[in-house]
């Protein structure tokens, strides 16, 4: 069922003041609302137990650490009941494959957090290879995607006096050599782009003032931001830039390098045919690379456009170049799809060669998810009706290709991670990588594999923290408004029947080409699948689960087709007995804060509870604050009188109506959120209750877009959720 006729298009906005991230009156508002908030529901007596398992499961000892190899160590970052910010430590290959691994701390975030007054969570490190001892750490305050960053030195263990350091920004660093770094920051005005992201990259000689670092490539206001990246591979030097012109197209330029030399500034003596500029690339957002000369630019400083779709992503590896297409793509003799990943030489690319060699074409029910790379090999997890597959492909000297099927758990999530590191020379790793499998119902267990003779050994398992004994998950089908077959997962907990009073709730996203798999989470088995509580995930339109053209068939005037597809879904578990609309709830976080929102506006009738987490809701104005105006390619400009009339009808501020009836919502945001601006739920929390709604709000002070910053935040925050959502949909108020 379509939207309702939009009525509030040309609404004053009342609430403005609230965009007013810190301003007193703001926060004294927020506030007021949390006090609210906590106090109902901390009172309910399944509050304390839920907080209890849901941090028990978050500072559990027994969690599988994830680890970034860097050189010799194997780093990760870890939080529990003494460390709430958390260690970055490391450890030996040999040593973390015990079953109790003897991690030595790198640094501690609680310490430095206490000895600076900060509020510091970790936000990653980047360090300069082969030898791993120069690093850059970005630090957060509260959670903001905003960073602090300071050099490291990762054999001292201390910050590295004089070193490179930014203030904070949404800032993009990258190593060219242990005294010089490409940085792009917020160097004041005109420096970032509308959306709040680096518009210029600068080289950057250690010693040096950050003013007196010299530009070598723009972008323009309107884009989404600028990056750059080095690779170091021997051999293969060479400087990548990318001008991301909206959240799905970008122009690739390539400045190449040789035997170390660090990139030049000049662009002089381009063959015939190929247009490049050292400063920036707006004067060249046409120029072609065909018909260049071999080698292509091996001359230190050539700098040049890849001749590819713009909304296609390129990738290389060593001397190969990697495509994915989002749209098709078609050549004098060929044509590829849409979601296809192609691989050409490099070198033959850039001289005009287009015979790509296709490693993954799409089909109708499989999707390519990601892949890596090792020495000699391509990996990669296809979707395959949202199910995990694995598959490799062998790259021969000869130039030519070998594709073969690996063996793996199945149906549910597969993620891979080389170990590979092509800087070092005799890398032990490199045919080396780490297989990750979970589904609904089985925690994650990651095995070490290798493609050298295909051996896999189990590593790591993770607690069976709830007993599936007598559960099951089916996969069904629910028929869109417009006759799309739209899948969803139903995880059923012991002993429930189709008599539609099952507590369910409903997940969805929807957007950004972003997939949602099958998983495990200890939290929801703990506190809802163990009382009777059913679990849903839709696999609307605008996700990835089936490639580009699922994702496209709902952005901007499209967007309705992911309400329409949820709407379905929410009406299959209805007929099919599963549920009622008494015990269905509905939660989404960020663009799924928009999807609930949208859809509690427009189908009241169908739910009984709504968790809305850091949402868009305001339509209107999301392209003016914070990092909206990256997302006009998803939902489109309402600035443009053609656009707003299609987002006009489901932007849920600009619907919600006084004389409606509907379901009593949650909304939960952060103050730290920098990318999804807490405006929006702050707005339309007021909005709802000038009207004379009944809801309930709670704003944490930090956190991020992430919702928190600790576990402690994160366990608080979940079982406030949990509560509501078992006051509103559960048979009998219990206290457990």
């Amino acid at each position: 069922m379509a939207g309702p006729p939009q009525h509030n298009a040309a609404m004053t906005d009342p609430f403005l003041h609230l965009e007013a991230v810190d301003s007193p009156e703001a926060l004294a508002w927020v506030r007021e609302r949390n006090a609210l908030t906590e106090a109902e529901l901390t009172a309910d007596p399944r509050y304390a137990r839920i907080r209890a398992e849901l941090l028990r499961v978050m500072n559990s000892p027994d969690r599988i650490p994830d680890v970034t190899r860097r050189g010799a160590f194997f780093y990760n970052f870890w939080r529990d009941e003494q460390h709430k910010r958390g260690l970055w430590r490391r450890t030996s290959f040999d040593d973390w494959r015990q079953p109790q691994p003897t991690w030595e701390t790198v640094l501690d975030l609680d310490a430095l957090g206490a000895a600076e007054g900060e509020n510091w969570v970790w936000a990653g490190a980047s360090a300069l290879g082969p030898d791993y001892r120069r690093c850059l750490v970005h630090l957060s305050r509260g959670g903001a995607d905003a960073t602090v960053i300071r050099e490291f030195d990762l054999v001292e263990k201390r910050f590295v006096e004089g070193g490179f350091a930014l203030p904070e920004a949404k800032s993009d660093i990258e190593w060219i050599d242990e005294n010089t770094v490409f940085v792009g920051t917020d160097f004041g005005p005109g420096s970032l782009t509308r959306s709040g992201y680096v518009r210029v990259i600068k080289r950057w000689k250690r010693g040096t003032p950050l003013d007196a670092a010299e530009t070598v490539f723009e972008g323009d206001e309107e884009d989404v931001s600028v990056g750059v990246m080095v690779d170091r591979t021997p051999g293969w030097e060479r400087t990548i830039f990318t001008r991301s012109l909206d959240f799905y197209r970008e122009e690739t330029w390539l400045e190449l390098r040789v035997d170390g030399a660090n990139p030049a500034a000049a662009d002089d003596g381009a063959p015939a045919g190929v247009t490049g500029q050292a400063a920036g690339v707006t004067a060249t957002k046409r120029a072609s690379v065909s018909g260049l000369d071999v080698p292509a630019g091996r001359a230190p400083g050539r700098r040049v456009k890849l001749d590819l779709p713009d909304d296609a992503s390129a990738d290389f590896w060593e001397r190969t170049l990697l495509v994915t297409l989002r749209s098709d793509w078609e050549l004098a003799d060929s044509r590829y799809l849409a979601g296809s990943l192609l691989a050409i030489d490099a070198d033959a690319f850039l001289a005009g060669a287009r015979d790509f060699t296709i490693l993954f074409t799409p089909t109708d029910t499989r999707s390519l998810d990601d892949y890596d790379t090792t020495a000699t090999h391509l990996l990669m997890t296809v979707l395959d009706n949202v199910a995990g597959r694995l598959e490799a492909w062998h790259r021969h000297d000869d130039g030519t290709w070998t594709r073969r099927e690996i063996e793996a758990p199945h149906p549910g999530t597969l993620d891979l991670g080389s170990l590979h590191d092509p800087e070092i020379a005799d890398d032990p790793f490199s045919e080396r990588w780490l297989l990750d499998y979970t589904d609904f119902l089985t925690p994650d267990s990651l095995w070490l594999c290798s493609t050298a003779n295909d051996e896999r050994e189990l590593l790591k398992r993770s607690p069976q923290w709830f007993d599936a004994e007598g559960m099951r998950v089916e996969q069904l089908f629910a028929t869109s408004e417009d006759g799309t077959q739209v899948p969803y997962f139903v995880v059923w907990p012991k002993g429930a029947t189709a008599d539609g009073a099952n507590p369910t709730l409903l997940y969805g996203y929807g957007g950004f080409e972003i997939s949602l798999a099958p998983e495990y989470a200890p939290d929801r088995g703990l506190v809802w699948h163990k009382d009777g509580g059913v679990f849903v995930v839709a696999n609307i339109r605008g996700g990835g689960e089936f490639g580009p053209e699922w994702h496209e068939a709902a952005v901007e005037e499209g967007k309705q087709a992911s309400y329409d597809d949820f709407i379905a879904v929410a009406e299959d578990l209805i007929a099919r007995g599963i549920t009622s609309p008494r015990h269905l709830g509905i939660m989404g976080g960020s663009n799924g804060g928009l999807l609930v929102g949208a859809v509690m506006v427009q189908r009241p009738d169908l739910f009984n509870a709504v968790v809305c987490q850091v949402p868009l809701l305001d339509m209107k104005r999301y392209h003016l604050l914070l990092a909206g105006a990256s997302w006009m390619a998803e939902y489109g400009n309402p600035d443009d009188p053609e656009h707003w009339e299609f987002i006009a009808d489901y932007s849920p501020y600009h619907n919600v109506e006084p004389d409606a009836v509907y379901p009593r919502p949650l909304f939960t945001t952060s103050t730290r959120d920098d990318r999804v601006h807490p405006g929006h739920a702050r707005k339309m929390a007021a909005l709802m209750l000038s009207q004379g709604h009944d809801l309930l709000y709670f704003e944490n002070t930090e956190g991020g877009h992430g919702g928190a910053a600790d576990n402690e935040q994160h366990a608080h925050l979940g079982a406030l959720e949990y509560v509501y959502l078992w006051q509103r949909l559960g048979r009998v108020l219990s206290a457990g």
